[in-house]
């Protein structure tokens, strides 16, 4: 199977003096690694994605709470670029702040900016941005964090051919264990 640019399936064209921005659904990145057993390391995965795909900025939308200020330190000390949404606490003592329409934003914002975009998220919510970076011949990759639990939305045939998994680069972007980790509960 072919792509638009005649490349194997596996392979994504690109020129090394591409200059590729990530566009990054945080919660549904975490969520959907954790949910197959293993832990993202963000550093890491933000040298993946400069390497592999040549991504000079990655927009990260993560839901903003008071307390997490070094985690937001240690994200943007490993190059992204962090869009916060304010968070609503619900009463039942969850968090909710939906990144969906950041992420479309900043894509828009951004788009005469960049060569190609690569959306990393499961969620069908954003098949309108894919759809229109796919039709605007502007789409590098859709990077789905879970194989088995992405919105059907997004499997549509001429989207097949972006998608990319985060478990098929595990080895470069897993989290490495310390003893510490293993003495901490989950």
């Amino acid at each position: 199977m072919s792509d638009v640019w005649g490349k194997s399936k596996d392979k994504i064209a690109m020129k090394k003096d591409e200059n590729n921005y990530a566009f990054i659904d945080s919660q549904n990145l975490n969520l959907g690694v954790r949910s197959q057993g293993w832990k993202l390391d963000f550093a890491r995965f933000r040298v993946y994605l400069a390497d592999k795909y040549n991504v000079t900025k990655a927009f990260l939308c993560i839901g903003y709470v008071a307390g997490n200020e070094s985690l937001y330190t240690s994200l943007q000390s490993a190059g992204y670029i962090c869009i916060f949404k304010p968070t609503l606490e619900l009463p039942n003592g969850d968090v909710k702040g939906n990144v969906d329409a950041e992420l479309v934003l900043h894509t828009m914002i951004h788009l005469s900016d960049f060569d190609k975009a690569l959306i990393v998220s499961g969620d069908g919510d954003f098949h309108c941005i894919v759809e229109y970076l796919l039709e605007g011949e502007k789409l590098l990759v859709l990077m789905v964090p879970n194989r088995k639990k992405y919105s059907g939305l997004l499997k549509r045939k001429d989207f097949l051919p972006y998608i990319r998994f985060v478990a098929d680069g595990k080895n470069k972007v897993q989290k490495k264990t310390t003893e510490k980790d293993k003495e901490r509960p989950q």
